[in-house]
C-alpha cells in the first residue's frame, strides 16, 4: 500500500469534507443572522411552514454531525499514518485488509467474517 497516495487520498476528502461543513455553518449563520434583523418577510403565517422549516434544521444539524464524525475519521487516520499505525487493527494488531483499506481509508479495525 503506497501510503503517500493514501495521504493525498485523506487530505483531499478532509478538504472536501471542511468544505461541506463551511457551507452547512454559512448558510445556518445566515439564516440565524436573517431572523435576527427585524425582516418580517421571515416570519412565518402558517404552523405547518414553522414544521417544514424545523425539519429542514434538524435535517442540516443531523448532516453536520455526520460531517463532522467524517472528518474526525479522517483526522485520526491520517494521525495513524503519522504514528506509523495505519492500516493496523486497533483491537487485534493484526493488518488490516488492504482491500478494506482501499474502500475505507478511514477503516480502524478489520470486518469479522460473517458467520454462517
Amino acid at each position: 500500500m503506497d501510503e503517500t497516495a493514501v495521504r493525498e487520498r485523506l487530505e483531499r476528502e478532509r478538504a472536501r469534507v471542511g468544505g461541506l461543513i463551511s457551507e452547512l455553518r454559512s448558510e445556518g449563520l445566515d439564516e440565524e443572522q436573517a431572523a435576527h434583523s427585524g425582516d418580517l418577510t421571515h416570519y412565518d403565517q402558517h404552523p405547518a411552514d414553522q414544521a417544514s422549516e424545523m425539519f429542514e434544521r434538524e435535517k442540516d444539524l443531523a448532516i453536520l454531525e455526520g460531517l463532522e464524525t467524517d472528518l474526525a475519521e479522517i483526522e485520526a487516520a491520517l494521525q495513524r499514518l503519522d504514528d506509523g499505525t495505519f492500516g493496523v487493527d486497533e483491537v487485534t494488531g493484526d493488518p488490516i485488509d488492504p482491500e478494506r483499506l482501499e474502500a475505507l481509508p478511514t477503516a480502524r479495525t478489520n470486518v469479522p467474517p460473517a458467520r454462517s
